[in-house]
């Protein structure tokens, strides 16, 4: 990682870390395509397709990304020494530091986490906050996210419901990271240039905003439609139970 944070997209692209990261990410959204190719029928509407390949690529996202994240928080740390001051108590120590700002020249995609760290520094150590919520991200939202994805791919119905389920647990998720830090003042996010304010901060994470959106817009519409459904069945069977009752009647 670069001593100087990136200011043009060369700069930001000179990173090798910064390459890597951006080329995993495009591998995940290929393969969440890939397996769109293999597993969706024919029929399948253009909204549900884009929606499988979105619940693909999200868990990925969640059990790589933020699995690494999760993994970095929990067991990568440094010691400190005797005579250093005492470190915030985590995990029930205080002589120790943990975050992706320790793991050592093996560990990349603890460097990807440093690298987005320039732009909110919480995700370079063990905040509290970040470190519950991606808890439950990693351990339910991803296996959700899969389930989501398969659904679909069976045309099953319950898909819808899952989708609202997720997509709202991820809206709120994405409200409890940044809403701490808008009430006091945004300690932990770096907005000096265009590239840490939009492509990190803003780009990568209201894609969690815009396409749950969405994906709620698409299951709102599919249980109203299957309500509808319901309803003119139900209508027309009690005005065939009226006929034949009427016919008896004569």
């Amino acid at each position: 990682m670069s001593s100087q944070p990136p200011t043009t997209i060369a700069e930001l692209l000179a990173d090798r870390t910064t390459v890597l990261s951006f080329s995993l990410v495009l591998a995940l959204i290929i393969s969440a395509y890939v397996l769109s190719l293999a597993t969706l029928r024919r029929g399948t509407s253009g909204a549900l397709r884009f929606l499988f390949i979105w619940h693909a690529f999200d868990a990925l996202i969640h059990f790589i990304f933020e699995g690494s994240f999760l993994y970095n928080a929990l067991f990568t740390y440094v010691s400190l020494p005797s005579f250093a001051s005492a470190a915030p108590n985590w995990l029930g120590y205080t002589d120790r530091l943990y975050g992706s700002n320790f793991g050592g020249p093996e560990n990349h995609l603890a460097a990807l986490w440093r690298v987005y760290a320039q732009a909110d520094s919480r995700w370079g150590g063990a905040d509290a906050t970040v470190v519950s919520i991606e808890l439950l991200t990693v351990l339910l939202a991803g296996p959700v996210a899969a389930y989501v994805a398969i659904l679909i791919a069976r045309g099953d119905a319950r898909a819808s419901i899952w989708m609202i389920a997720l997509a709202v647990a991820e809206l709120y998720g994405g409200f409890m990271t940044f809403a701490p830090e808008w009430l006091t003042g945004s300690p932990s996010l770096d907005t000096s240039n265009w590239i840490f304010t939009w492509v990190y901060l803003f780009f990568f994470n209201t894609l969690w905003v815009w396409i749950p959106m969405y994906a709620i817009y698409v299951s709102y519409k599919d249980i109203c439609n299957a309500f509808n459904v319901r309803t003119e069945v139900i209508v027309a069977s009690e005005e065939k139970l009226k006929k034949e009752e009427s016919k008896k009647a004569r």
